[in-house]
């Protein structure tokens, strides 16, 4: 099983060579940044709970990481017919706050400032957002990819909410901490099992180790989503007969994903299990008509799945004001 295949080196050039916060002229109809920024989070209901998307910012990866078992020409295609670019996939970094009771689930760490110069921007979006990061009761963590948790380290390598519970999948944990992993796959890939490790020993965490079907508080679960990593898990909200799933990277392209199931990406780690994994999550958001929410889709990244012949669209959700 061969995991990442683009090195730190060749994503911090192509990150480096796109201007901050601009969308391709080609792709998006001369559509720019702002004069200033945009608000980074989004706030919503969902029954009795409150939900809130904040930022961590935004990712620009290469285009030939998309659909690696496709016609690369053919996926060049699909996207420039959905008016993306066909070179640059930008991706936001949509992070899920959950307050239920008394608990605030805060979904994923982010990259902090270890990973991209456009992203580890969540700590300051909380701020903007009105959430006190202190207040963080529990914290999951849906797979141990650098956005998603090697923000969990502060300058001093301490957990950086040192009085929440930290929660990860055990499959998840078992994979990362496997003996000797970083000299069992490809040098490429050694940075972000090293990455990896240093996340999840750092100091002030106890690691709460997750199952199928785990709750974390009450109306918050999780549920087994692998292929994008061994052990990844989707978390589940559920208040008053409605349903959200934070699906992590189990779907991380709100148009080839759903579009196109079957295409699978160069960072899962196993792509028959991506694909499966992914067709049950459409089938199952399609049927109990559940809310679904992706870490990489257009911020905030909160809508619906709708079948479309034999395969998907995503509907993005209405905003409320």
């Amino acid at each position: 099983m061969t995991l990442f295949r683009p090195t730190r080196r060749d994503i911090l050039s192509m990150a480096a060579a796109m201007p901050a916060l601009s969308l391709p002229a080609r792709a998006m109809a001369d559509l720019g940044a702002p004069a200033a920024a945009n608000p980074a989070w989004f706030s919503f209901t969902l029954g009795d709970t409150r939900l809130t998307v904040v930022s961590d910012g935004h990712l620009v990866l290469p285009t030939n990481g998309l659909g690696v078992n496709a016609d690369p020409e053919e996926v060049r295609a699909f996207l420039e017919a959905q008016f993306l670019s066909p070179d640059e996939n930008y991706s936001h970094t949509n992070h899920l706050v959950i307050e239920t009771g008394e608990a605030k689930v805060l979904v994923d760490v982010g990259s902090g400032n270890r990973f991209l110069p456009t992203a580890g921007r969540l700590f300051d979006n909380l701020d903007a957002a009105g959430i006190d990061a202190g207040e963080i009761t529990h914290v999951v963590i849906t797979h141990a990819h650098p956005d998603h948790v090697w923000g969990v380290r502060d300058d001093f390598d301490e957990a950086i909410l040192p009085d929440a519970e930290y929660f990860i999948g055990g499959a998840e944990m078992d994979y990362w901490l496997t003996d000797d992993l970083v000299n069992q796959v490809p040098a490429d890939a050694q940075q972000f099992v090293l990455g990896a490790v240093n996340s999840l020993n750092v100091d002030g965490a106890e690691w709460q180790r997750l199952s199928h079907e785990t709750e974390v508080v009450p109306g918050v679960r999780v549920i087994d989503t692998p292929g994008h990593t061994p052990g990844h898990m989707a978390v589940v909200v559920e208040s008053n007969g409605r349903q959200l799933i934070a699906l992590g990277d189990s779907m991380s392209h709100a148009w080839t994903n759903f579009a196109h199931p079957e295409w699978y990406n160069n960072f899962d780690a196993d792509g028959a299990q991506t694909v499966a994994t992914r067709k049950r999550l459409l089938d199952m958001a399609a049927t109990d008509r559940m809310a679904v929410l992706g870490y990489h889709f257009p911020f905030p990244g909160v809508g619906h799945v709708a079948r479309a012949g034999d395969a998907y669209r995503f509907v993005p959700a209405l905003w409320q004001w």
